[in-house]
């Protein structure tokens, strides 16, 4: 009887959208004194990420030796990744000092938008860089007509119009819910799976239409990933020479890298049946994708590349990085 008059409830007050004006984000206080140490980690990891992004967009803009594709949506990935850390570690580090840890209804939302539609955009993004290698690898007499600049573009459009067109959508089946009592979300930010689980009525269509886009925006891009690798290796390992198997999976590598620890802790948080969820679990997985994996990118994918390498000192050597002193 309970359950039927939550259940109706929710009925009334679909009407009025939402009678939960706030939510509470609970993030990590349960963790007393250790949110100190928290903060000062987690800013220093921020520091780093905007820094490192910034770097490598600002030298992939001024040294023409990396205008070609790779670095292209090397570039767009690093602008993504630096607007998605954007949404989520400010709100987090200022929680993480505070008492009080709200978020407005609207701003939850804007939150929830956001980071859905950066976090998607960069799964697009790793699976056209796949397609990238593969084509560089297998195709290297046509790659200038397969990956011509016009065909990038239209690429990385796609890659945003798809990521933020599933996030609309992910952010109106979660917010179209009535929420009429609990508003505490056991998480940093407003993550659509915590936000849904708040909702005072029946949420079994939402969650499977929100578990079948989870699907759909990671193992498509994921399965071209696999099959773009799969033949890369059958063209590497037709080379005579072990040298250039070497150079040619060193070209890789680092993508595979960071494939695999975005991919593996979003599908762990993302493609499993709501019962087996564990906020707490959860939220120290999603610390990863939201945190280490930004710091993947100019740590792992970019620093350590040795075109990038000679990029940086190239641009510092001239002088690019600030401005010419006037006499």
């Amino acid at each position: 009887m309970g359950t039927e008059e939550v259940k109706l409830w929710g009925q009334v007050n679909q009407a009025n959208f939402s009678s939960v004006t706030e939510f509470l984000l609970l993030g990590f206080s349960s963790l007393g004194k250790i949110q100190l140490i928290l903060f000062v980690l987690f800013l220093c990891l921020y520091m780093i990420i905007l820094s490192g992004n910034i770097i490598i967009v600002t030298v992939i803009c001024l040294d023409h030796s990396l205008h070609i594709p790779m670095y292209f949506f090397l570039g767009i990935l690093s602008v993504s990744e630096t607007c998605y850390t954007f949404v989520i570690l400010p709100k987090m580090l200022i929680n993480l000092l505070s008492l009080l840890r709200t978020i407005s209804f609207s701003n939850c939302a804007t939150q929830m938008f956001f980071f859905l539609g950066f976090a998607i955009t960069n799964c697009m993004l790793l699976g056209v860089m796949g397609y990238d290698r593969y084509a560089a690898i297998c195709h290297p007499l046509r790659y200038p007509i397969l990956m011509h600049w016009k065909v990038c573009g239209q690429l990385a459009a796609a890659c945003a119009g798809i990521g933020f067109l599933f996030s609309l959508t992910g952010s109106l089946l979660a917010f179209k819910l009535p929420f009429c009592g609990p508003n505490k979300i056991n998480h940093y930010f407003c993550d659509i799976v915590p936000v849904i689980r708040l909702a005072c009525t029946d949420i079994y269509i939402n969650e499977l239409l929100i578990y079948i886009g989870g699907v759909l925006v990671l193992m498509v891009p994921l399965i071209l990933i696999c099959i773009s690798y799969g033949l890369i290796f059958h063209t590497v390992m037709k080379i005579p020479s072990a040298e250039g198997k070497r150079k040619a999976f060193s070209t890789c590598a680092s993508h595979l890298t960071v494939v695999i620890v975005h991919y593996g802790c979003a599908s762990f948080v993302y493609l499993r049946p709501s019962a087996k969820h564990s906020s707490s679990r959860d939220r120290l997985v999603t610390v990863t994708y939201t945190v280490v994996t930004p710091l993947l990118n100019p740590m792992v994918y970019s620093l350590r590349n040795k075109d990038v390498q000679v990029a940086i000192r190239k641009v510092i050597g001239q002088g690019r990085f600030y401005p010419k002193a006037t006499k």
